[in-house]
């Protein structure tokens, strides 16, 4: 995908450079997509941080499209909501989202600061997806037709009005995940998993934290180029010159 930042040049044709060099040449960049509720900001300014030279780009992704945007290769990685065919896709769950009740405003629920599912056995509930996905679906809400169950953080991205939210008791929650392309890890994406799961700058898993190994130069030979001398040999006693000699051994000279 070509980047605006990137100033396009032009020139004779024998002086253009194969297409694979020009992508070999390419800056690295890092391409994040997440669904309505999600708010990647803490993690793209720790990203800012560690990482200044690999720039972060991230957009939203609707419901429907938010694995089709790994499958096409518009994005890197992306934040989703579960449950996902994660064939062919490494998924790392996040955290589990508080379930609302979206009605009309007016509604009785707008009395309560939370409601338990069971005492809106009598409500019409709206298919969410049916009806195209959770804007839609606010929008007849708004209307009085009905009621729907939505994620907290998406209610309140979307704020339609006319609408009255309250947190519901007694139904299933969702939960939000970061998945990408199996065969597709490398060190840039490692570290951007490491900042999401929390690692330090110090952590010995971030990729941005192992040392760069260097080769040492040999220590410089300091024996000196003299000859060598034999080694001593330790002895255990000194020699005895009369060893073995008795008394008297010893001749007399003639007097």
């Amino acid at each position: 995908m070509p980047s605006d930042n990137i100033p396009q040049t032009t020139g004779p044709a024998d002086q253009a450079q194969p297409v694979d060099q020009a992508d070999d040449a390419a800056p690295r960049e890092l391409r994040i997509a997440y669904v309505a509720g999600v708010t990647p900001g803490k993690w793209i300014r720790r990203w800012e941080e560690r990482m200044p030279d690999v720039p972060l780009q991230a957009f939203m992704s609707d419901d429907g499209a938010q694995l089709e945007v790994l499958r096409d290769g518009s994005a890197d990685l992306s934040f989703v909501r579960l449950p996902v065919d994660r064939e062919g896709f490494n998924v790392i769950p996040l955290y589990e989202e508080q379930p609302v009740v979206v009605a009309p405003k007016g509604h009785e629920i707008s009395v309560f600061e939370e409601v338990a599912l069971a005492d809106l056995e009598q409500e019409a509930f709206l298919d969410v997806v049916a009806l195209g996905g959770p804007g839609p679906a606010l929008e007849v809400v708004a209307s009085g037709v009905g009621l729907a169950i939505l994620p907290m953080s998406v209610a309140r991205h979307l704020n339609v009005k006319d609408t009255v939210a309250r947190r519901l008791t007694g139904a299933a929650g969702t939960e939000i995940a970061l998945v990408w392309p199996a065969e597709s890890t490398d060190e840039v994406i490692e570290e951007f998993i490491g900042i999401v799961r929390g690692r330090t700058a110090q952590s010995s898993r971030q990729p941005s934290a192992q040392p760069v190994k260097t080769k040492k130069d040999p220590k410089p030979d300091r024996r000196g180029t003299g000859a060598k001398k034999a080694p001593k040999v330790a002895q255990r006693y000194a020699p005895n010159p009369d060893k073995g000699r008795g008394k008297g051994s010893r001749k007399k000279g003639k007097r």
